[in-house]
């Protein structure tokens, strides 16, 4: 695993944290054994709790900001294609609240929170990493998430923190068999079953990142779809009529793989600085939230 926080033209990274992931990760993860003062179940909040502060400790970084989801249903994706991620089920209660207080031990901690109802996590990290480029800065993308590879420029890279898996652009193209401006263009294509995004009925993986290292994008290959039945391409001739018949779903879907550039991500480097810290009120989450002495004391340390 490559250097936490090496600097490039002596700046160290941007931290960018997909703080959805590692609360559904802690739900999912943690003994449902924990429960704050009003009897409600915290095991979440836990698990994302011991994440942050090991995250925090381990690379200390200057600038950070954690993205959370609250567009489960109201992003523009979903006016454009209604049933854009309808396979998943809400949160229930019980996490919801969850969420609510994993937002607030971030906040605590001083660490920059974006949320937004009409922009996804994925929007405000892009729109902050690509903002922060045009400045100078470059980002590592704390995420297991394979949308996040379009973002990934000469410099940035994404960090899969539980699997302890770091990677660049070149990375991306490993994982995929396509560049990083190429993944928006590659989902559209074979689809995302994660986000109920169908790609063009036939076309899998492997067709796909073929299809895009002959014709470079989307567009191109839209463009020149009679030249698909001459490839050699198992299936070239059924592709190239699937392809013509759903030219306008996948046109369609590529709006909902792109990660929006405009989204109200941090514009500025100071706007990721941590901010002073709350103690007082990391104080009344411990004791709300029932946290055990270690992670009390681990908490307390990161406030100095």
């Amino acid at each position: 695993m490559g250097a936490v926080n090496t600097p490039v033209n002596g700046r160290p990274a941007v931290h960018l944290v997909d703080g959805s992931m590692y609360v559904f990760r802690a739900w999912h993860s943690m003994p449902n054994e924990f429960f704050d003062a009003d009897g409600h179940p915290v095991n979440a909040v836990h698990g994302y709790t011991r994440f942050l502060c090991e995250l925090l400790e381990r690379v200390q970084p200057e600038h950070i900001a954690v993205a959370f989801d609250a567009s489960l249903t109201s992003s523009f994706r979903n006016a454009i294609y209604p049933p854009y991620k309808a396979n998943r089920e809400l949160p229930p209660p019980d996490l919801e609240r969850q969420f609510v207080q994993c937002r607030a031990i971030t906040e605590a901690l001083g660490v920059h929170l974006m949320i937004d109802h009409s922009f996804e996590a994925d929007d405000l990290i892009g729109s902050t990493v690509w903002n922060l480029r045009a400045q100078g800065w470059h980002s590592v993308i704390v995420s297991a998430d394979k949308d996040f590879g379009q973002l990934l420029g000469e410099h940035d890279e994404q960090w899969d923190y539980a699997r302890g898996l770091r990677w660049g652009p070149a990375g991306v193209h490993e994982k995929l068999g396509v560049h990083p401006h190429q993944v928006a263009d590659y989902l559209a294509l074979c689809g995302d079953s994660v986000d109920n995004i169908p790609g063009v009925p036939g076309v899998g993986a492997k067709t796909a990142a073929a299809l895009l290292s002959h014709f470079g994008s989307l567009d191109t290959l839209l463009d020149r779809i009679d030249e698909v039945a001459f490839l050699r391409l198992r299936g070239a001739v059924a592709c190239a009529a699937r392809l013509r018949e759903h030219a306008e779903q996948a046109r369609l879907y590529r709006r909902l793989t792109r990660i929006a550039l405009d989204a109200p991500g941090a514009s500025t480097i100071d706007a990721l600085l941590r901010r002073p810290r709350q103690t007082d009120q990391l104080e009344t989450l411990c004791e709300q939230l029932r946290l055990g002495a270690f992670t009390r004391s681990r908490l307390r340390a990161l406030l100095r």
